[in-house]
């Protein structure tokens, strides 16, 4: 049997042999030989299989601050991992050479490494941490469940960098070995979401609640994109939901650069200082404009004194002045895991 496949978890089998797949908020109903949105988990009469079990098309050694992830772990690395496939089909897919090939051209392809063998990979490049991210990690949760476990006995940190959407049960499931994630939250309109994303939003706001209730470390990432996402009244919308639900949520507004199958201009800085100006002004303390070559948007300040604490070039610290979680010059807490 290939080693890719294997009985899915959270699924339930169905009259004349469909499953449904409980994983993401879809909850696919999949008849026999066919497969779900993500194009990687199969009816195999009437039994759900993963596609993608171990089978890595990406594995590489990050900067945590890559994910983008400012206040778990600052400074240290990540090992980042993927399968293909996903359950969202933007059309703006900064990664969909991995990401949409399983439905594009109905190929899978990646090389098998076992969970035991990942959580080795990551000790051996000293990762205090390993990122499920690239793809959407809820496509691959058999596979990140296990490696999880694995990491949680060894003392290493497990990160989800996701769209949000996965269900309540793959969430509670993933929790007690869960230590961090960053939500993309891509636009703040159910049209937007289901014409252009293939998904919805109310599942991912809902998440982004539970997460931050759960004690999981939250980030929330936040691509612009000029006309799609971009209006002051939409970028408030996400701003205050946020700050709602917890003002010290750091909020990364990105840079977007034409992929896949979008032809919309890249991403002003003009634009993205606006939408920092608008996260600020909506009360949240730590706001980060990113993917912006050469600019000084992605520094950590303290709210309490405003002093510069986390200076970053690039994906490095080149100054900390953040000890015992607390800003060095005013005393202030600093919310996060350091």
């Amino acid at each position: 049997m290939d080693k890719g496949l294997k009985e899915a978890l959270l699924y339930k089998k169905m009259e004349s042999k469909k499953a449904r797949c409980d994983l993401c908020n879809h909850r696919c109903v999949i008849g026999p030989g066919d497969r779900g949105k993500c194009c990687v988990r199969e009816n195999m009469d009437g039994e759900l299989y993963t596609l993608v079990y171990g089978k890595l098309i990406a594995e590489n050694v990050d900067p945590i601050e890559k994910k983008p992830l400012f206040h778990f772990l600052p400074g240290t690395n990540s090992l980042s991992v993927a399968t293909m496939g996903c359950n969202f089909k933007c059309f703006f897919c900064q990664n969909y050479q991995i990401s949409q090939t399983p439905c594009d051209h109905n190929r899978i392809e990646g090389e098998y490494v076992s969970p035991e063998k990942l959580v080795r990979h990551a000790i051996s490049y000293n990762c205090k941490s390993i990122s499920y991210t690239y793809t959407e990690p809820t496509i691959f949760f058999e596979y990140t469940y296990d490696t999880a476990r694995l990491a949680h006995e060894r003392n290493i940190k497990n990160i989800f960098v996701t769209n949000g959407f996965m269900s309540d049960e793959a969430l509670d499931m993933i929790e007690p070995y869960l230590d961090a994630a960053n939500v993309d939250l891509k636009s703040f309109s159910e049209d937007t979401y289901r014409d252009k994303i293939g998904g919805r939003l109310k599942p991912v706001l809902d998440n982004i609640k539970r997460i931050k209730e759960k004690g999981i470390w939250l980030e929330v990432t936040t691509l612009i994109i000029p006309g799609m996402n971009s209006s002051d009244e939409e970028l408030r919308d996400i701003a205050g939901f946020l700050a709602k639900v917890d003002r010290s949520i750091p909020w990364h507004i990105s840079a977007y650069y034409p992929q896949y199958k979008s032809n919309i201009p890249p991403t002003g800085i003009e634009l993205i200082e606006r939408a920092m100006e608008i996260g600020k002004n909506s009360g949240l303390k730590y706001v980060y404009g990113g993917n912006i070559p050469g600019s000084s948007h992605e520094n950590t300040y303290c709210p309490g004194c405003g002093e510069l604490i986390l200076k970053r070039s690039g994906f490095s610290i080149t100054g900390n002045h953040i000890k015992d979680g607390k800003c060095m010059k005013c005393g202030t807490g600093i919310e996060g895991i350091f």
